[in-house]
């Protein structure tokens, strides 16, 4: 009656999140955008390109909604450590009453099927969370996205931009580029702008 694969499941529920996390946190500290010391800004018809891992990073929407997902986690982890803390004491006090001898052999045997039944809930509950988690992360950053294509759609209308590349830290196709094709944090303060307004309204 051993508790290893519930505790296991209650930190694999949290673990995704967490790798999500970092997989757009790990650069935050040096991937600052080449924009930065950029010269002119690219010129209409030219090839431009962002840096995904800094903007999401700059980006105050997936900031806030990164802060109320590690939250829900939190409090998931709590929970599912609550119980099973709770169980792991029930079962050390039934197998004390078993070698003491405080319980007839009905008894043991009923309260086993009764722990041996809350322990597949409690593993059903930590899977079942593990699920929730990973479906808003992908609601996550489908809200990120889809706000970054909609501003996009707008942005490109007065810049002219005949194509715009995203890159991040595992797929980046950029090896090396002149800096003033880097249109991150122009595009983050816009988005930024764009998302304290909307926040505002409501």
């Amino acid at each position: 009656m051993k508790n290893a694969s519930l505790i296991t499941n209650v930190v694999l529920a949290v673990a995704v999140v967490v790798l999500f996390i970092l997989h757009f946190t790990s650069e935050s500290n040096s991937s600052k955008s080449n924009s930065e010391i950029a010269g002119a800004p690219a010129s209409p018809g030219s090839v431009v390109y962002i840096q995904m891992d800094s903007l999401v990073n700059q980006y105050d929407m997936f900031n806030d909604l990164k802060s109320e997902l590690e939250s829900k986690a939190q409090v998931i982890q709590d929970d599912l450590s609550k119980k099973g803390r709770a169980f792991d004491r029930d079962v050390k006090d039934f197998q004390e009453k078993v070698q003491k001898g405080l319980i007839t052999r009905s008894q043991a045997e009923a309260q086993q099927q009764q722990l041996a039944a809350r322990n597949q809930e409690l593993q059903n509950l930590s899977q079942q969370k593990q699920m929730e988690m990973s479906e808003e992360q992908q609601v996550l950053f489908r809200k990120v996205m889809d706000a970054l294509n909609k501003y996009l759609v707008t942005y490109n209308k007065d810049k002219k931009y005949a194509l715009i590349v995203n890159t991040s830290g595992a797929t980046n196709a950029i090896l090396q580029g002149d800096s003033t094709l880097n249109i991150t944090n122009d595009v983050v303060s816009g988005l930024n702008e764009e998302y304290v307004a909307a926040k505002g309204k409501k």
